[in-house]
């Protein structure tokens, strides 16, 4: 079968369920589905539970590994940051997407508001640092030890 039709599959049963929107996602490794998974947020009451997290999740619990590397994902909406993010810290090497970012802006949701902020064009977040020296310390003990390395 088709692997943007299984993503598609994925988000028409979260839609069906009332768990999220239009979202699906499946990763791919060597020509085989290892992960799959819809846009659950309103389900679970969490906004990172979006179709490609949900779906890396899934791969790496079937894999055992936070190492995606080899993998495809191909998913019915260009990503949004935060999966751009977790797409990038999985090492997943290739993304198939279906509809655009103005296709998705143009059904409500607002990824464009999170693109205006990482151009600088908007001030939704106030960051600032605070407490670096107590961090500087956390890292360096960090740092000093024998914990495995990502």
């Amino acid at each position: 079968m088709d692997f943007m039709k299984q993503a598609i599959g994925e988000a028409y049963d979260g839609i069906k369920n009332k768990e999220g929107g239009p979202f699906g996602s499946v990763v791919v490794k060597d020509g085989v589905v290892v992960g799959r998974g819809h846009n659950r947020v309103l389900l679970n009451k969490d906004p990172t539970c979006h179709g490609e997290m949900e779906a890396i999740r899934d791969a790496c619990k079937n894999l055992g590994t936070h190492d995606l590397s080899g993998c495809e994902l191909y998913t019915t909406a260009e990503p949004c940051p935060m999966c751009l993010g977790g797409i990038l810290w999985s090492n997943i090497n290739h993304v198939y997407y279906g509809c655009n970012q103005r296709d998705t802006d143009s059904i409500g949701f607002r990824d464009e508001k999170f693109y205006d902020f990482f151009h600088g064009k908007t001030d939704i977040l106030k960051q600032e640092e605070y407490g670096r020296e107590d961090c500087l310390k956390l890292f360096k003990d960090y740092s000093d030890s024998n914990a495995v390395r990502y």
